[in-house]
């Protein structure tokens, strides 16, 4: 038997809306928890980074293998603050900003005790989350392919604020959004154009300052800068969800009143009533169905509450929560990757087409073909058995039945055996 031909994962450059959706309900996502763990776990890379004095970019490739990690494994199966500390690991030593788990959960402990309280990078008491935090290291690699192509839109938002003649006041509170996008999807989504001329627009619009400046003779440079006013809607329209829904949790809405995101977002969706090629989300389309029913639709199972009965409690004690789940338990989201692994080598690729070209290559060797013959066999006929009477008078009444009289038969046949 030939030995498996392996997988092949081919990393995602950008990940759209329908996507993402698709992957939350196919993991059973609670959406209220999947808004908190995503909020606080951003919140808390940003922290975390700025107490360690690290660049902007760190915290852009944190927060993109953040959202990555957690659109392939469960909320139940981690705490957001160990996935973030992983994310910041990995983050740091990607751009080449080297620090160690230690130190990063060091500077998350010391940012919530006051200064007596603090304690070094060197004390026990990291030796065990340190562990947790490298082992979730790697699940954090695998979720993305081990693609370490990263975005960073801060230098696309500086050169076009320039070019189009942005003042200090509204540059801050452009810089300021580009963190709070960050908490939304849109990074994983969109290029770092796209971001950068949806801050700029949208932060004229709440500041109402040089409106002009974006909103006129840029929308001729889309062509340029390779985007869309379908992608900079969509992008603002992220935005403004999470200035409306959670505008204590982001860094630009407490300081407006919350009335004008909504008199912004209902601006923004007349314009998209009125132009009927753009759309909410963009590249999105309707799946396939087959009789009736969409194919490609995963049945979530219904979320895990703590009022909802669950199958992984034993004796009233929820064998599955966060704080009993480490990267090597059985319950850990590198359970479904071992499993995988077991049955041949997972290799990832960045090349979405040479990876198609080896797998036509690979399924040569591992096709399974059929040849059907047709044979003509003469059989021989076999007689009809002989009839047996074993009862005489049975036989006797037959043949009297039938219209025959068969009593010489019979006697004849006695004769010749005297």
């Amino acid at each position: 038997m030939a030995p498996h031909e392996g997988f092949l994962q081919v990393a995602q450059s950008f990940i759209f809306q329908q996507q993402i959706q698709s992957s939350l309900v196919a993991l059973g996502t609670n959406p209220s928890r999947e808004d908190s763990y995503r909020l606080s776990g951003v919140q808390w890379i940003n922290d975390v980074r700025t107490a360690l004095q690290l660049p902007v970019r760190t915290f852009s490739t944190a927060v993109n293998y953040f959202h990555k990690f957690r659109l392939v494994h469960k909320d139940t199966e981690y705490q957001y603050q160990d996935a973030a500390a992983a994310a910041l690991l990995a983050g740091c030593k990607i751009e080449d900003t080297l620090k160690k788990s230690r130190e990063i959960l060091c500077a998350a402990h010391n940012l919530k005790v006051p200064p007596a309280e603090h304690i070094s990078s060197d004390d026990a008491s990291f030796e065990l989350p340190a562990k947790a935090v490298i082992g979730l290291e790697r699940l954090m690699l695998e979720a993305s392919g081990f693609d370490f192509r990263v975005r960073y839109p801060h230098k696309h938002l500086i050169k076009l604020g320039k070019e189009a003649g942005i003042r200090k006041d509204v540059a801050k509170v452009t810089y300021d959004m580009m963190i709070d996008l960050y908490k939304t999807f849109a990074p994983l989504k969109q290029t770092c154009a796209t971001m950068s001329f949806a801050c700029i627009e949208l932060a004229t619009l709440i500041l109402e300052k040089q409106e002009e400046n974006i909103r006129g003779q840029q929308l001729s440079q889309y062509k340029k800068w390779r985007t869309s006013r379908a992608q900079v809607m969509e992008t603002m329209l992220d935005l403004l969800d999470l200035y409306t829904h959670f505008q204590k949790s982001s860094a630009v809405g407490p300081s407006f009143n919350i009335e004008k995101f909504i008199q912004l977002r209902i601006k923004l969706n007349q314009e998209i009533e009125e132009d009927p090629t753009i759309f909410r989300y963009t590249e999105e389309h309707e799946a396939p169905k087959t009789n009736g029913f969409r194919s490609n639709i995963k049945t979530p199972k219904t979320p895990i509450t703590p009022a909802s009965p669950s199958d992984t409690r034993i004796n009233g004690r929820d064998i599955a929560s966060p704080a009993t789940l480490s990267p090597r338990s059985s319950g850990s989201g590198r359970k479904n990757m071992a499993h995988r692994g077991q049955d041949g080598t997972i290799r990832f690729m960045l090349d979405a087409e040479q990876a198609k070209q080896e797998k036509e290559t690979v399924a040569e060797y591992f096709k399974v073909e059929y040849e059907e013959y047709e044979v003509e066999v003469e059989e021989p006929i076999k007689p009809d058995p002989p009839q047996h009477h074993p009862n005489p008078r049975n036989h006797h009444s037959h043949n009297h039945r039938n219209g025959q009289d068969n009593r010489f038969h019979h006697q004849n046949k006695r004769m010749r055996r005297h």
